[in-house]
């Protein structure tokens, strides 16, 4: 139901266009890289039910972000492994995969992001919207992520939420009998990353 790599990006994202945000006094337009690595990022999802709230998590299988600082675009592809959701039950794990996801036809999760505006303050801090699409069960859906954290250096730490109504996206709604769940599953992502930084040249051209 939810995305692992998919909020690490949202996160990583985020926090790598409001450090370029905070540096609107270089004298050239960067270009932000971050590869995101699958063993510091964290992503959860949570799924109300009318028995109990159920918790796991997915795999990131792979993950580049780019942010031109100048105007906030970004681009890239965080990609999770649809098939690698954990909640600690067997049976359900596998309904989720096969009936709900459908992880065989539609192996992976894919989150693209486009732009990203927000604020960073002097000691680093920020807080940030993270536009972007969010390929889920081979549909795509304009999505936004609510993030925030820090930046020192070229280092960072960001959190980031979500909502999906996976069901009016289409996808089979778990429920059995009188065992009912929501129609939403939240996602929370924590991660931490390097930004590598590389001169826009075509910002850097004078027009003529």
């Amino acid at each position: 139901m939810t995305t692992r790599s998919l909020k690490a990006a949202f996160a990583l994202v985020v926090a790598l266009v409001m450090v370029c945000r905070g540096l609107a006094d270089a004298a050239e337009s960067r270009v932000g890289v971050l590869a995101l690595d699958p063993s510091k990022t964290l992503v959860e999802f949570k799924l109300g039910g009318s028995i109990h709230t159920t918790h796991g998590n997915f795999q990131l299988k792979r993950g580049t972000i780019k942010v031109d600082e100048a105007t906030g675009k970004a681009e890239g592809e965080i990609v999770v492994d649809a098939a690698s959701g954990k909640s600690g039950d067997f049976l359900r794990d596998n309904r989720m995969r096969d009936s709900v996801l459908e992880a065989a036809t539609w192996p992976e999760i894919i989150f693209s992001p486009r732009r990203i505006d927000g604020r960073l303050d002097a000691q680093g801090d920020f807080q940030a919207k993270l536009e972007g699409v969010l390929v889920l069960h081979g549909a795509r859906h304009d999505v936004v992520i609510e993030t925030q954290g820090s930046l020192h250096g070229d280092d960072l730490i960001a959190t980031g939420h979500l909502s999906i109504p996976y069901v009016e996206w289409g996808l089979k709604d778990p429920s059995v009998l009188f065992l009912s769940v929501a129609k939403e599953v939240d996602i929370d992502i924590a991660t931490a990353g390097h930004v590598t930084w590389h001169i826009n040249e075509r910002a850097s051209v004078p027009p003529h």
